[in-house]
């Protein structure tokens, strides 16, 4: 199980665990630290001694003491549910509500709950800016810094990224105790195998050092949108979460977010958020006090061996498969379309469609790039101004205009197939933005049923062709087997008008 160390439990995928410790939940997302390996053959079994290293970096990490407390207007004692009519009725409800009010018989006080969390962070700037993870915070109206000497102080809050996971914070130092800092070094050049230390406060123990190897790098944890972790054996535990991982030159190389565990505690596989992707955020909060991301305006899936073949990629599988653009994003303006699969953005190459959402992301507001696609076989590049990330959930889809399909009913690939009427528009409740031939049964022992093609869905195109009646699926049919092609790629749209490609094999 994945957990993370915040006030409130958060439920992930396998298990994973973030790594706060909360007096109501111990929410397990564990921050892992990972220390660079190295390169000298004598130390194959590992450093003699990492003492000088602890040393060197351990007051600049620092435990978090985080408090929320939530007011309730119901008294603490709740009346008991009783079947109404009961003979007990009367009696339960006139003794609660009089232990709910005070003595002048005003309403029943407001009662207050405090959640405490634990968690671990490390300051950046000795003019006391401290990095840690957003789940440790919370939503916290009291934050304490307490540093390695035992000497705390009141903490606020810069700014904080809930998709990366991360906040900074500021406190004021002691003006005859000047604070420890440490740099970011660069987590692009750490490999699996190299050496990292972790420090934090696991189960408010507070300074504990571990250590282990980077296990992993581009991790995908399925905790948001741009996972991109470093997986690491160093021990991490409830607490460490926003703790630093450590290479051996002392430089913060991840910060520890999380772990996959059945138990909460360590086994060994801990997660944390490369610098090179933390340092770009953290830039922005302390900047703006928020994060400026990066908009392309495009919904996208990821390539298969299947979908590839039917695009004519070379190479195989690889990019990010545009499957819907936003009608007033940079994307529909400079030219992108559905279909199209981008293969580099900005210089970057994209090996598959998680890949985008990060690069796209971290890209300046504003600029210009370069995005390379690959549309029915050809390269071609287009130039795009990236705009601002507002609302990605809700991207508005392009659906082009086919003309009106005539009512024919026809089988291909395992598929009824009818023109859209009125009477299927109800039926399905298609709304009328979305054009094409409409699927009315599906072959059980299909390949398209095996790919959730349903009755109700839309083929927009065929091959990367619009069609507008069954017969023109057919006729595309035929003309991709008579070219030898082993699988078509059909564009679905859903009776709501989001839409997917789907590859079904011609064999």
């Amino acid at each position: 199980m994945i957990s993370a160390a915040s006030a409130k439990t958060a439920r992930r995928p396998r298990a994973f665990h973030q790594t706060a410790r909360s007096a109501f939940a111990a929410v397990s997302f564990a921050t892992a630290v990972a220390f660079t390996g190295l390169a000298t053959p004598a130390l194959a079994k590992g450093p003699e001694s990492l003492a000088d290293l602890a040393e060197k970096v351990t007051d600049a990490v620092v435990n978090i003491s985080a408090s929320t407390t939530v007011e309730s207007k119901t008294p603490g004692r709740t009346m008991p549910q009783l079947p109404q009519g009961t003979p007990f009725e009367d009696l339960f409800e006139e003794f609660f509500s009089k232990r709910g009010q005070r003595g002048d018989g005003d309403s029943p006080r407001p009662q207050s709950r405090k959640s405490n969390s634990l968690g671990s962070g490390f300051i950046i700037d000795a003019s006391g800016i401290v990095v840690t993870n957003n789940h440790v915070i919370g939503d916290a109206n009291d934050i304490q810094v307490i540093l390695h000497n035992g000497t705390k102080l009141k903490a606020e809050i810069i700014g904080k990224d809930p998709k990366i996971d991360l906040a900074v914070l500021r406190v004021k130092p002691e003006a005859d105790k000047p604070l420890k800092a440490v740099p970011f070094g660069d987590s692009e050049k750490m490999r699996p195998g190299d050496w990292v230390i972790a420090i934090g406060n696991p189960f408010g123990l507070g300074g504990s050092v571990s250590a282990g190897i980077v296990s992993a790098r581009g991790r995908n944890i399925e905790s948001g949108p741009y996972d991109n972790y470093i997986q690491t054996d160093a021990a991490i535990n409830k607490g460490n979460s926003g703790g630093p991982l450590f290479n051996m030159d002392g430089e913060v190389i991840g910060i520890n977010t999380a772990i996959l565990s059945p138990t909460g505690g360590s086994v060994g596989i801990g997660f944390a958020v490369p610098s090179a992707t933390a340092s770009q955020v953290i830039d922005q909060l302390r900047e703006f006090g928020e994060v400026r991301r990066g908009w392309l305006g495009v919904r996208i899936q990821n390539v298969d061996d299947a979908t590839a073949d039917a695009l004519g990629l070379k190479g195989g599988a690889k990019g990010a498969l545009i499957a819907g653009v936003d009608e007033k994003g940079p994307a529909k303006t400079s030219g992108l379309e559905v279909g199209d699969v981008i293969t580099k953005f900005n210089g970057t190459t994209v090996k598959s469609s998680s890949d985008l959402p990060r690069i796209v992301a971290s890209t300046p507001v504003g600029k210009v790039v370069e995005v390379i696609v690959v549309r029915k076989g050809a390269e071609t590049t287009k130039s795009v101004t990236l705009g601002r990330l507002d609302d990605p959930e809700k991207p508005q889809l392009a659906n082009a205009k086919q003309p009106e399909a005539e009512p024919a009913i026809r089988q291909a690939l395992g598929l009824n197939l009818s023109g859209i009427t009125d009477e299927l528009r109800r039926r399905f409740s298609i709304k009328d933005s979305v054009k094409g031939v409409v699927v009315t049964r599906v072959d059980p022992n299909s390949t398209a049923a095996d790919k959730q093609i349903k009755p109700g869905e839309v083929i927009v195109e065929v091959g990367q062709e619009s069609v507008s009646s069954p017969a023109d699926v057919t006729k595309r049919v035929d003309q991709l087997k008579k070219e030898n092609r082993k699988s078509v790629l059909l564009l679905v749209a859903a009776a709501s008008g989001d839409v997917r490609f789907v590859a079904i094999g011609l064999e």
